[in-house]
């Protein structure tokens, strides 16, 4: 049974009272983040920035009150940016600032309808699309978004008339680049690129976007105090930019707009109001099931109350001039890693931005428009990045094509054509692949057999039979909650004739909730099934071969096994249960594991151990990071105290101090100043750890590499850097780990 955390922050009024220091210190790091963002977010619409900040204000504020998310942040998204700058640019017969009111209408009968999907609890329609559908067009989002705002960032136009021809644009003007706007988002995307690869904590204490406004503020100063008004580069004269500050009124209150109802009976207006109602649904709800992976205390939102708090939101906020309020993955990954415990944190962050609007208004109004492009260049860029491509790819060949259908039907057409042609795509495919008529095909997907049966011994066995795709997960999900809490469960899925990648997503998702309640998952029947790829979730059929390689490094892997007598699995594995009890993995989703090997030290029979290649995430979605890394697993023979030894940077002791990180000091050892001044340590009982760590253990670890060392208080987690280690990094690896347990003895 797994172990529940019993230090778990109460809600509500006694969770704010408890807690407020918390999430007050990750309010302000989240407030920092999300008042450029929400400026950005706003003017990459096409829209008045102002918007953007009243969105964040009620998002925070308003949307509280209601919602079900305890470590969620709320505001304007960027995923929505093409969908609002589309439905104002139609609605306006092409200008958006003209068509913004007939929008924000559009934003309150799409918000009404979200209330409505979440008071029948039908919001887990939203968990049927097609997870490389939604990839796709989140991508195409993210290529809509670099197009346009490259143009901003380097002071040039595009009229093309789609994105494709936008980004044409992009180097047919290079020659005209305006040097003063280039140098404000040119210092701006290497700051936002860069910043996630630099170690020094002192960095990361002040978020991103905020260095970007640091350094752009004080050259806007510079420009003024500059008398010259033109550069000449190359023989050209560029003339120094006169409107390119942000637009942002001295008075908050002439930035209230309100709605205009008059198109409500118009095609084009019902088109933007389901646009926004899919869109942001899909976003919210995939946002709020992140961020409950990140939450180390592993709460549940309820997506369905979630929803009609969105929607509740975003109809306040449509009505005095406001953007629609989603979950946001990036500032709750902020709010996260910032050590916030309950829901108040978003409430905090709401007013903070307030008091932004109301006291520094005359500071907001030096912020370039070109910083805030690059800050939206970067997020296109994060939205269809390579990393997106490169994990579609490894799912299977099947899943690119259903990926990059998508986005060409996006940048040509619009989000909405672009998940209903991937869906059709994605059907199509799976009738071609699982060789059925289109009757046989409909008779497997919607009346298949599938049954749930409850055994004597209070176990239960799932029987899916016919196509497991995402059209089934509906009922799927029905059957998953029949389960009670702590019962095992069997997963039988050899009746399939094909099982889809998002059906697959479905099941790990429950298996990875489900032993948080100490019940058992087990998936069995898939041994006459092949993929087209050896991604642990690939589509499955009875038809397609089964091609996979084996790399030079998994041979000396398997080499090393072999010649010492050890179990070796090349495959990858999704069972990672006994890594999640280690806290290094309480806020760190993981992926999967693969090219295992495992032993027991000779010097110490009884202890076994076992080396894996770890793939972890840190963050979601727009904000998430993919490590990977080579960590040895090691079983004690006895309890030991919990601890964690890793290397101490320059800063840790202070942040440690102001943000009071889990109330746990840094232990030190008099007599041994490079152990404490090298090393963090840190665990609940220091009485204990005192006497565990002896002075030969110290001495012992003064001399060795330096290596992140966690006990759980049954088992040890080694590893070095954030890598795949070498074959001869792994054999130093073994060396150390077996030193050290002959000294924990």
């Amino acid at each position: 049974m797994s172990k529940v955390r019993e230090d778990v922050p109460h809600t509500g009024v006694k969770g704010f009272t408890q807690h407020w220091r918390s999430d007050i210190i990750a309010a302000i790091s989240v407030s920092l983040v999300a008042l450029p963002l929400s400026l950005a977010i706003a003017k990459g619409m096409g829209i008045p920035p102002i918007s953007g900040l009243i969105t964040a204000v009620i998002g925070g504020v308003f949307t509280t009150f209601f919602r079900s998310g305890y470590l969620t942040i709320n505001g304007p998204a960027a995923g929505l940016i093409a969908v609002i700058a589309a439905a104002a640019s139609a609605l306006g017969n092409g200008d958006p600032k003209e068509g913004f009111q007939f929008a924000l209408a559009a934003i309150i009968i799409a918000g009404a309808i979200q209330v409505i999907i979440g008071l029948l609890k039908f919001g887990r329609i939203a968990e049927i699309f097609p997870s490389s559908v939604i990839q796709g067009v989140l991508a195409s989002i993210g290529i809509i978004i670099f197009a346009k705002q490259m143009h901003v960032a380097m002071g040039t136009t595009s009229n093309g008339e789609n994105t494709v021809e936008i980004i044409g644009d992009i180097f047919q003007k290079i020659p005209e680049i305006n040097p003063y706007i280039a140098i404000i988002s040119g210092i701006g995307i290497i700051l936002l690129i860069f910043h996630a690869k630099i170690s020094y904590r002192v960095f990361h204490f002040i978020p991103a976007p905020v260095w970007v406004l640091a350094i752009a503020v004080p050259i806007v100063f510079l420009y003024g105090y500059l008398e010259a008004e033109e550069i000449a580069i190359f023989g050209k004269v560029f003339e120094a930019p006169k409107d390119y500050l942000i637009d942002v009124p001295s008075n908050w209150m002439d930035g209230i707009a309100f709605p205009n109802f008059s198109k409500i009976n118009t095609g084009v207006f019902w088109m933007a109001v389901i646009s926004i109602s899919l869109i942001s649904t899909v976003i919210s709800l995939a946002a709020a099931k992140a961020v409950d992976k990140l939450d180390p205390y592993k709460r549940k939102t309820n997506l369905n109350k979630d929803l009609s708090a969105l929607g509740l939101a975003s109809m306040a906020s449509g009505f005095v001039g406001g953007l629609p309020i989603l979950n946001v993955i990036v500032r709750s990954t902020v709010n996260v890693h910032n050590n916030a415990k309950t829901k108040w944190s978003n409430f905090y962050h709401g007013l903070f931005i307030m008091l932004f609007v109301l006291f520094l208004i005359p500071v907001i109004q030096k912020f370039p428009v070109a910083a805030l492009a690059a800050v939206l260049v970067v997020t296109g860029v994060k939205l269809a990045s390579p990393r997106v491509f490169k994990e579609v790819y490894k799912q299977g060949l099947e899943q690119m094509i259903f990926l990059l259908s998508t986005i060409v039907i996006t940048l040509y057409r619009d989000p909405l054509a672009g998940i209903v042609g991937g869906i059709g795509i994605t059907l199509i495919a799976h009738l071609l692949m699982s060789r059925l008529s289109i009757p046989q095909f409909v008779q497997m997907v919607f009346k298949s057999g599938t049954s749930l049966k409850e055994n004597r011994d209070c176990s239960y066995t799932l029987r899916v039979k016919g196509v497991a795709n995402f059209l089934t997960l509906i009922r799927l999900i029905n059957m998953l909650d029949k389960v009670p809490a702590g019962c095992d469960l069997k997963v039988d899925l050899s009746k399939t004739r094909l099982v889809d990648l998002t059906f697959q997503e479905k099941l790990m998702e429950f298996r990875a909730s489900h032993r948080l309640t100490g019940g058992k998952v087990k998936i069995i029947g898939l041994n006459e099934h092949v993929a087209s790829s050896n991604h642990k979730l690939a589509l499955k059929t009875l038809i397609l071969p089964n091609f996979q390689k084996t790399s030079p490094r998994q041979q000396r892997i398997k080499q090393i096994a072999l010649n010492s007598n050890w179990l070796y699995t090349r495959e990858e594995q999704v069972d990672t249960s006994e890594l999640l009890d280690f806290d290094f993995f309480r806020s760190r989703p993981l992926e999967s594991k693969e090219n295992i090997i495992a032993g027991e030290f000779e010097d110490s029979p009884g202890i076994d151990w076992e080396i894996s290649d770890i793939v972890f995430d840190e963050g979601a979605m727009l904000s998430k990071e993919v490590y990977k890394t080579t960590m040895q697993l090691i079983h004690l023979p006895k309890k030991v105290p919990t601890f964690v030894l890793q290397q101490e940077a320059i800063f840790d002791k202070l942040f440690d101090r102001v943000l009071f990180r889990n109330g746990q000091k840094d232990i030190d050892f008099q007599g041994f100043p490079s152990f404490s001044n090298d090393l963090s340590l840190k665990g609940e009982d220091e009485k204990e750890i005192r006497k565990f760590f002896t002075p030969n253990l110290i001495r012992f670890l003064e001399m060795e590499e330096i290596y992140h060392i966690e006990c759980n208080g049954d088992a040890l987690i080694v590893f070095k850097s954030l890598r795949i280690a070498k074959t001869g990094e792994i054999k130093n690896m073994l060396r150390f780990s077996e030193d050290l347990v002959r000294f924990l003895d």
